[in-house]
């Protein structure tokens, strides 16, 4: 793996032990709530490989909870998310999955509330990096490290051109396109990695579009 800076290989700014088990955890929960939208009412937590062994002694079950409640990795209220959590009346639950992962340190997280429902998997890659590997049963690679968008559409033609031309006509510049579908002709994912955060102006007009069924963004 190639490093831009000192800070890459250091890690972010953060709660302790581990940038890995703790940052990595806390940015994995908040995409998660970020792509959700909103607070969840429950959560399920699945931690595998070496998350499922060390997540209580590296406190990654208290930092994952963090992000989903919306806690930057430096936010000290991490220490106290699973008290915030039971105060929102938020329900948590974790299950260690015997199941071997392509990534030893990968969490697959359930939330929902009494509307919606959302899943999704992550993996800690070290330095408090983070990849998301699936969305609701769709395959993508997310850095979360970047602003994005999310794009669930038809898989017509043309979906992605069109999609691309709204970020041109605003002088977007995409530097990661990631496009997933579970069968031909159903429905697609469209995962994009921006170089500037994204207006909510934007993200209507490509909502907008008769293609698009859902549109989420993840700011820098």
């Amino acid at each position: 793996m190639k490093y831009k800076s000192v800070f890459d290989i250091i890690g972010p700014v953060m709660i302790g032990p581990s940038s890995s088990h703790t940052a990595g955890a806390a940015r994995i929960g908040r995409v998660a709530r970020t792509i959700f939208g909103k607070e969840p009412k429950w959560v399920k937590i699945y931690f595998y490989g070496s998350f499922a062994k060390t997540y209580k002694g590296h406190g990654t079950d208290v930092a994952i909870v963090g992000g989903l409640l919306d806690f930057d990795t430096f936010d000290e209220r991490i220490i106290s998310a699973m008290e915030i959590a039971k105060e929102r009346e938020m329900l948590v639950e974790f299950i260690e999955s015997d199941e071997v992962p392509d990534h030893p340190n990968t969490a697959k997280i359930i939330i929902g509330d009494d509307t919606s429902e959302l899943e999704l998997v992550g993996i800690s890659i070290g330095g408090g990096k983070i990849e998301i590997t699936e969305l609701n049963g769709f395959e993508l690679k997310l850095s979360g490290h970047h602003p994005a968008i999310i794009v669930v559409h038809n898989d017509r033609f043309g979906a992605i051109a069109a999609v691309a031309n709204i970020l041109s006509k605003y002088e977007i510049n995409i530097g990661h396109m990631d496009v997933s579908r579970k069968e031909k002709g159903k429905m697609a994912l469209m995962t994009i990695e921006v170089d500037q955060n994204i207006g909510q102006d934007i993200i209507d007009e490509i909502q907008a579009l008769p293609i698009v069924t859902q549109v989420a963004r993840i700011v820098e």
